[in-house]
């Protein structure tokens, strides 16, 4: 495989380089200094579920200024990462837990001091378990609950960080959460899907209002899942099944936040959604974002098919295909990076783009205790490309997120899928850079000689 030439300095120099983390995947203490549960707590510590749980996951509550030092010497300058609604309102409404309030506070004061930017997902899937009681995303109620949330959030630390997002990927927590019930809570069905789906639609407008209200120069964005979306053959019949598949994928909740609404034009079945609508909800769900966030790390492949209805069409999953995949059989195309920055700059009001997480899970081979992980930095030199090729030609990509610091509990698949640049041993928490994680800081370290030599041409000029 050839690359093209590249560095970090191929790009615009406001470019921006960072690091993507979750606090369910990450932060463990799941009941310590006053928090409670969250449905990922309890989805995971149950019987029926077989691949570990999160209680201590990286331990990041514990490690935090470890790891963020490692963001450092990585040469990031950026660390997006996600506050736990349950370790701040214990109930999700109500009280506050000052233990919870005071830890993001740390956080954010430790990366201010080591000149490094915080990004905060004020939902990235781990909604109290006293919400779901009452019907989670499904009740309508959640409008109210999210509002709250978020003006506490926003009151707490808008003043420090001024990036923010939303929603972390709701296709993913509605339609693995509410509909396949792979993913927490584990409902299923398409009468939970479709008012979820409502719901997280409204909430994360109401999310960039209030944050626009309350914190001064704030810069507001939200994250979509995206997977470029193939037929798998000329069929018209398969055409069409891809086209569904799109919708739901990669239009369904950018278009309602424009004032498009949802993608009825292609499924005309997800009509029967406007029964959970409530007077005034086509203007409520539209919020004008400073940015989207683009997350990619996969193909699909679609073809006709009865089931599921509404969407009669089907993924054909990438381990029948030959195709080289990812150890969660997820195929690996950097290729579909570049073709979903064209198709969400294609929407008329779209202004900045992120690339807010692309990373990839491989079984690393540990050689005298060194971290070979050669094919992740195969990865991301033609994600590097791909992302370079799509500012060359005109779209308005600002800045590229990693998936992920440190191999974390990758929810349903427990510790196995490693997309970490730093290797974690589970079992003593200690941390150990990849040879990607050295590739990446020699990457990025050659934008601080350049700076570096520069200024001090200055210097002798003076």
């Amino acid at each position: 495989m050839s690359y093209r030439k590249i560095n970090v300095n191929s790009f615009p120099s406001n470019f921006k380089w960072g690091v993507t983390t979750s606090a369910y995947q990450n932060e463990g203490a799941h009941d310590k200094d006053g928090k409670q549960a969250s449905i990922w707590d309890t989805f995971t510590n149950h019987p029926n579920f077989k691949h570990g749980h999160g209680n201590e996951a990286t331990n990041f509550y514990e490690n935090y200024k470890e790891d963020i030092l490692k963001i450092k010497e990585l040469n990031l300058e950026c660390f997006r990462f996600s506050l736990s609604w349950s370790r701040l309102l214990p109930k999700g409404i109500g009280k506050v837990n000052a233990d919870g309030i005071n830890f993001y506070h740390k956080v954010i004061n430790y990366c201010l001091e080591l000149d490094i930017e915080p990004w905060i997902t004020l939902y990235h899937w781990d909604l109290p378990q006293a919400l779901e009681n009452k019907g989670g995303w499904t009740n309508r109620d959640i409008l109210k609950w999210f509002e709250e949330y978020v003006e506490l959030c926003s009151y707490e630390y808008g003043d420090k960080v001024k990036k923010w997002i939303v929603l972390n990927e709701p296709m993913s927590f509605i339609g693995l959460g509410y509909f396949t019930g792979l993913h927490a809570p584990g409902k299923k069905g398409i009468n939970n899907f479709l008012p979820a789906a409502h719901h997280a639609t409204l909430c994360q407008a109401i999310g960039g209002k209030i944050l626009r209200k309350n914190v001064k120069d704030a810069y507001i964005g939200t994250t979509f899942s995206c997977s470029h979306v193939s037929p798998v053959n000329r069929l018209a019949k398969h055409k069409k099944a891809a086209q569904r598949i799109d919708a739901m994928l990669n239009r369904f909740f950018i278009e309602p936040s424009l004032g498009l609404g949802y993608p009825k034009d292609i499924i005309t079945g997800l009509s029967v959604i406007e029964s959970y609508f409530a007077p005034g909800d086509d203007e409520l769900m539209k919020f004008d974002f400073d940015f989207i966030g683009i997350q990619y790390y996969f193909r699909v492949v679609a073809k006709f098919s009865l089931l599921p209805p509404v969407l009669f069409a089907t993924e054909i999953p990438a381990i029948q295909r030959d195709v080289k995949v990812n150890n969660m059989g997820m195929e690996i195309y950097p290729k579909g990076l570049l073709k979903v920055l064209k198709k969400f700059s294609a929407y008329k009001n779209v202004k900045d783009i992120y690339i807010t997480e692309s990373g990839v899970c491989f079984d690393d081979e540990i050689i005298k205790g060194k971290i070979k992980d050669s094919n992740r930095i195969k990865y991301f030199k033609k994600t590097f490309e791909f992302t370079l090729k799509a500012i060359e030609k005109g779209i308005n990509v600002k800045g590229y997120f990693v998936w992920t610091l440190v191999d974390n509990f990758e929810w349903a698949e427990g510790t196995k899928a490693r997309f970490g640049l730093i290797h974690n041993d589970f079992v003593t928490q200690k941390r150990t850079f990849k040879k990607s994680a050295l590739w990446l800081q020699s990457f990025l370290s050659k934008n601080k000689s350049t700076v570096k030599k520069k200024e001090k041409k200055s210097e002798l000029s003076v």
